[in-house]
């Protein structure tokens, strides 16, 4: 049976292989694709698995595998002294700086940090159904002998406070793994879950089965996420309450993930704390000033200080140029795709390409179909979409998403900005806080293109962008490298992005973009 693989190179590069039969086994699988894809250096697999809405799954058997095709990712080990070199690739400040980056350079040599252990999570969807945790094995034995009674006579389980907080104490564990503020339905599914497994532990008198239950675990969960902000954990540490505050000049926000980030705000990795990661940090800047750059010595130290950066964008909310000077690395297009996989474990572009390959069809359809009652902006859009002769499948991206905001009632003119290559900037960017900058050549806005730009807080940010797909994801993705709320005047067409292309939040979405969903996959 032959066996179809999507291999996820990395957050920007990903190979088709297609094999004439299922590898013996999981090593026998890694020195094919060695071979296969020409990769140096020691690495791991993990697997996209259905079973759990494509939560990445650790490899450790072939039969763990779906069958026919599936989607693996490399896991590369930080140890090899030949890290990634096959798909090592150029990038800068803009697009296409004319600034040369060295991969190699004879003055780096691996350290100790480059063995760190991060501490992030790979889970971008909730699991559904969400997977109790094994217990102890005197509970475990109790459970499953309290099922064959349940089973034979309908009596329930009479549980101990022990044998509880043993229950929960686990759970607690095994929902801060995938989340540390799961929403009331996903709390409500761990309870759905734990009794179906173990219907035993069913409550007599209620409804579902498990209220009780529900209750209990979002209450250990609050006591969890306590203890945890008591040992200096990073992620519940940003909402701790600080004495001196105004609370009524500032009142308290919950600094909990909105968007689907899988990794908000983690915990430093191993060794390393707020000074030597500081220390990391001012060596990056000095790297970035150079004019030949280090592109791999910058990738480690980016990752390496991940949470840092984390902390410092979710906890002091700083303004985009302090973020700039700060963490310059930051603001090249390869390390905007590498921050958004590290925040939600999402391919930042092939994500947003193949999203829009699927729904382009329908949005255009869509669009054609309320023509008339959208307005003249829509016919126009539409109308210079069919003049097209060339380049027809980017003109529909381009007509897909300039359109997405007109069908839901939005005004984007303060957020797709266009402007000659010979005006002055500044009255343009005025007042922009979120904006794509289109630069012309002349007047006609369909042929004489010369660059697209991502505006941020009035200034541009990243420039050279070939076209208006690659700019929108780019802005996307510093939205959430930098946890910049959704400009109000587009909210619902981030949301879709969101929602739609990339399907983070899970079903957690607005009845507007809930009814586009439902229109789109009919």
């Amino acid at each position: 049976m032959t066996l179809l693989l999507r291999v996820v190179l990395s957050s920007r590069e990903a190979r088709r292989v297609q094999l004439p039969e299922v590898p013996a086994s999981v090593g026998q699988l890694i020195d094919i694709l060695k071979e296969r894809l020409e990769l140096a250096g020691d690495f791991s697999l993990q697997f996209e698995d259905p079973d759990f809405g494509n939560a990445i799954c650790n490899l450790t058997a072939i039969s763990e595998l779906p069958a026919e095709r599936a989607v693996l990712h490399i896991m590369w080990n930080c140890d090899s002294s030949t890290l990634n070199q096959s798909i090592a690739s150029v990038s800068s400040a803009s697009v296409s700086s004319q600034d040369t980056i060295s991969v190699h350079s004879d003055d780096f040599r691996p350290s100790w940090t480059d063995t760190i252990q991060m501490n992030l999570r790979h889970v971008s969807e909730w699991p559904s159904p969400f997977s109790i945790p094994k217990f102890s094995h005197d509970v475990e034995l109790k459970l499953c002998k309290a099922n064959v009674t349940y089973e034979k006579s309908k009596k329930g389980l009479a549980v101990t406070r022990d044998m509880k907080m043993e229950i929960l104490d686990k759970i607690a564990e095994a929902v801060f793994e995938i989340k540390a503020y799961p929403e009331k339905d996903e709390v409500e599914s761990v309870a759905s879950a734990l009794v179906l497994k173990y219907p035993c532990l069913k409550e007599p008198g209620s409804i579902t089965g498990y209220e009780g239950w529900k209750a209990s675990i979002k209450h250990k969960l609050g006591n969890y996420r306590s203890k945890l902000r008591r040992a200096g954990c990073n992620e519940v540490n940003v909402n701790r309450k600080r004495k001196g505050e105004d609370e009524a000049s500032s009142p308290f926000t919950l600094k909990k993930p909105k968007r689907g980030e899988v990794n908000h705000v983690p915990d430093y990795p191993q060794h390393h704390d707020d000074s030597t990661l500081e220390e990391e940090r001012v060596a990056l800047v000095s790297e970035m000033k150079k004019k030949q750059k280090n592109l791999k010595v910058i990738q480690q130290k980016m990752a390496l200080t991940f949470s840092l950066r984390r902390r410092e964008v979710v906890e002091c909310q700083p303004m985009v140029s302090e973020v700039q000077e700060r963490w310059p690395g930051l603001f090249s297009s390869e390390e905007i795709s590498e921050e958004f996989h590290r925040i939600t474990s999402k391919d930042l572009l092939g994500t947003f390409n193949a999203s829009l390959n699927k729904f382009v069809p329908g949005l255009l359809k869509l669009y054609r179909s309320k023509k008339g009652a959208l307005g003249e902006d829509m016919e126009d859009l539409l109308d210079k979409l069919d003049e097209q002769t060339s380049d027809i499948v980017s003109h529909r991206k381009t007509a897909a998403l300039r359109g997405l905001p007109i069908f839901l009632g939005e005004d984007a003119t303060q957020v797709f900005l266009k402007c000659l290559d010979t005006d002055i900037l500044e009255p343009v960017l005025n007042g922009a806080s979120v904006a794509i900058l289109t630069i012309l050549q002349d007047d006609d806005a369909d042929t004489s293109v010369r660059e697209h730009a991502v505006v941020l807080e009035g200034d541009i940010v990243l420039h050279n962008i070939p076209d208006l797909s690659t700019a929108l994801a780019y802005l996307f993705g510093l939205l959430y490298a930098l946890n910049i709320d959704y400009p109000k005047q587009m909210s619902y067409t981030f949301e879709a992005i969101q929602g739609i292309l990339f399907e983070l939040g899970g079903s957690r979405c607005s009845q507007r973009i809930r009814s586009l969903k439902t229109k789109l996959l009919l």
